[in-house]
């Protein structure tokens, strides 16, 4: 494992200053309102041009009365399961979130059209091989820190429809756990990730079983990233290596410490698909996590210049994109991960198709260039790397 203790050691940047944590506190603070609770609550919504996305949730959040949409921040001893459909707007621009007010207009916002619950085994029914054509993919999600379970929704659909070919049959999956969605709320966001972990891999146990064939992604961004490497650990330790082996990660921006992620690799070991790590290195929401953890370097703003880093990504067979480049909805810069989806289908034909810049899914290190929607290997193209920097 030369390639993951080196990480452990390539630091790409540290925070110095508290006062620089608190101003950051304060500009996230002064962000817009959040979607709440009531959002989720189903509206009529009939938009010339609308589209309408299905998606299914499993959450380890303790649901609170009949509904589906009304859940604490207090973990489940068991998953709850839901479908939502929801209506994404005309005006929808690709990689953004239009979310809607207390009073959401379909003309212009996302808006719930539909909410049921599901019992384990409709939920299973419904993921499983459908009659429509040819069975598309299935991507599951798992969202991060500071995450209330309306925005969660809401880029789950802003993710599917961005990147899901309405042609295929494609599956989303949005594994909510139950983040507190407070910014002071980083320990306890830690402990209920952390308490969640059996109910991750409960669901990626039982969905690979549910789909015989087909790509299974697992996209887990910042800290549903240390969530998503505890299960993948989790079924290595209980022989489940056949669901590993179904499985597609990728972790964007994941907010993890470099010496835990060398020990959950070091279990996890070689995985059968490369796994995918978006990394950034103005990515602000991680400067801030690793100062709160004592100043330790977190996995999502690892150095690609580390000529280790460069050489070993292949040995494991990890495949590092710097996003760094990429416009971001948020202040942090640290949702670059959903601009691409908008571009994923195009990307994936192109790579299918063979294209030479194009390496999706491929072990190395790489630079996404936001210009051109391509994926530069930096050890070939060193100079295309620095002008970009």
């Amino acid at each position: 494992m030369r390639f993951l203790r080196a990480i452990v050691g390539s630091v790409s940047g540290r925070m110095s200053s508290l006062v620089f944590v608190l101003f950051s506190l304060t500009v996230i603070s002064a962000c817009a309102s959040r979607p709440g609770p009531q959002t989720l609550d189903p509206r009529a919504a009939n938009v010339p041009g609308a589209r309408i996305v299905t998606l299914y949730l499993a959450t380890s959040r303790e649901r609170v009365g009949p509904g589906p949409n009304r859940y604490n921040d207090i973990p489940s001893e068991t998953l709850n399961f839901a479908e939502y459909k929801v209506s994404i707007p005309p005006t929808h621009k690709p990689g953004m979130i239009e979310y809607p007010g207390e009073r959401p207009n379909p003309s212009t916002d996302f808006t719930v059209v539909s909410a049921q619950p599901l019992d384990r085994a409709t939920f299973l029914q419904r993921i499983g091989a459908r009659n429509k054509g040819r069975q598309g993919d299935l991507s599951i999600f798992v969202h991060g820190f500071n995450t209330n379970l309306a925005e969660a929704v809401f880029r789950q659909a802003q993710l599917s429809a961005d990147a899901n070919d309405p042609e295929l049959d494609d599956v989303s999956i949005l594994f909510a756990w139950p983040s507190a969605g407070s910014i002071s709320g980083y320990l306890a966001d830690k402990a209920t990730a952390t308490a969640s972990r059996d109910q991750l891999t409960d669901l990626l146990s039982m969905t690979v079983k549910a789909r015989p064939s087909g790509e299974i992604a697992l996209i887990a961004h910042s800290m549903g990233g240390w969530l998503t490497s505890e299960a993948l650990r989790q079924l290595k330790l209980t022989g489940q290596q056949a669901v590993l082996d179904r499985l597609k990660v990728v972790l964007a921006a994941p907010d993890i410490d470099g010496i835990v992620f060398l020990a959950q690799m070091q279990k996890i070991g070689r995985m059968k698909k490369p796994m995918t790590i978006l990394v950034s290195r103005d990515d602000l929401a991680l400067s801030v996590s690793g100062f709160i953890s004592l100043d330790q370097m977190r996995v999502g703003r690892i150095d690609i210049n580390d000529p280790r880093v460069q050489a070993g990504a292949k040995e494991v067979n990890i495949q590092i994109v710097d996003i760094s480049g990429v416009k971001t909805d948020d202040t942090f810069k640290h949702n670059g991960f959903a601009a691409l989806a908008a571009i994923y289908p195009e990307m994936r034909k192109q790579s299918d198709k063979g294209g030479d810049a194009l390496r999706l899914g491929q072990a190395g290190v790489f630079v996404f260039d936001a210009v051109d929607r391509t994926l530069i290997a930096p050890f070939k193209l060193g100079r295309r790397l620095a002008a970009s920097q």
